[in-house]
């Protein structure tokens, strides 16, 4: 008789990755998405705070191209323009969006609410914090230094700049592991507000937690969530954590706060021998 045998790995969490803007921070994800808006109105071709939104999760450059190719915006531009739009002017947008970015990151940098005690609760598991993010480092050294004024600073943060390629492909990911020295994959989590965040997460072979309620799903600030009816919210938060959970997600939850009962949870299955 031919028998296989695998190893498994039976141990604790090791560390968790964090998304930034709609994780834990900028509640609503509003920063990237009003000044898309403004780089494309510039252009001329104005899009909606959804077309904004659609890739977000992505290299900014990533994200721009991925605008002009939604079939109303492509048709507007072939009416201002009278052709569609190349990787010329997916390039000038970038460099349109820079400026714009770097000017109103400071006024989205408030931490969202249980960032600080969740994080605190992290470290008391012994966990290492990580953070992947669509902005580029320029950016997050802004971002760094209001999350540091605010008390929160993770251990390793990568951009899509530091690597080959951002969201979906892994990279961010991996190179957060190894930044923490942490293996294997299945010991870390990447938790995020994106569907983008979780594809990463699961093409890097971690476990995910999609955010549903304070990220780019439901696109809402607190104030304005507290100001929906609580069955228009309850319809928003349902579809969010079905397109996450349809992504691929593990578990789903509505804010960071939320999480630390997952981590038991898939410490637990570790324990089994389970995988992501």
């Amino acid at each position: 008789m031919s028998f296989t045998y695998q190893r498994r790995y039976t141990g604790p969490l090791k560390a968790v990755l964090l998304d930034w803007a709609g994780t834990t921070m900028d509640y609503g994800c509003y920063a990237p998405a009003v000044v898309f808006m403004e780089v494309f109105k510039r252009k001329n071709v104005p899009i909606t705070m959804e077309e904004a939104r659609g890739p977000m999760g992505a290299h900014k450059k990533v994200h721009i191209r991925q605008i002009t190719t939604y079939d109303r915006v492509s048709k507007l531009w072939h009416e201002v323009y009278s052709r569609l739009p190349n990787e010329e002017d997916v390039e000038a947008m970038f460099q349109d969006f820079i400026p714009l970015q770097l000017n109103c990151l400071s006024e989205y940098a408030d931490l969202i609410p249980g960032t600080l005690e969740t994080v605190k609760a992290f470290r008391g598991k012994g966990l290492k914090i990580g953070s992947t993010t669509g902005y580029t480092g320029e950016m997050m050294g802004i971002l760094l230094q209001e999350a540091k004024n605010r008390g929160y600073e993770p251990d390793s943060t990568v951009c899509a700049t530091d690597v080959p390629a951002g969201r979906p492909e892994p990279w961010m990911c991996i190179q957060n592991a190894m930044n923490l020295g942490i293996y294997p994959m299945e010991a870390i989590v990447k938790i995020g507000d994106t569907l983008p965040d979780i594809e990463e997460g699961l093409n890097a072979g971690m476990w995910t937690i999609g955010l549903a309620k304070t990220g780019n799903e439901i696109g809402l600030t607190e104030r304005e969530i507290e100001t929906l009816r609580p069955e228009s919210l309850q319809t928003k938060l349902q579809d969010a954590h079905h397109r996450m959970l349809k992504t691929g997600a593990h578990y789903v939850v509505d804010t960071i706060a939320d999480t630390l009962p997952l981590l038991d949870l898939i410490e637990s299955r570790l324990a089994l021998g389970e995988k992501p």
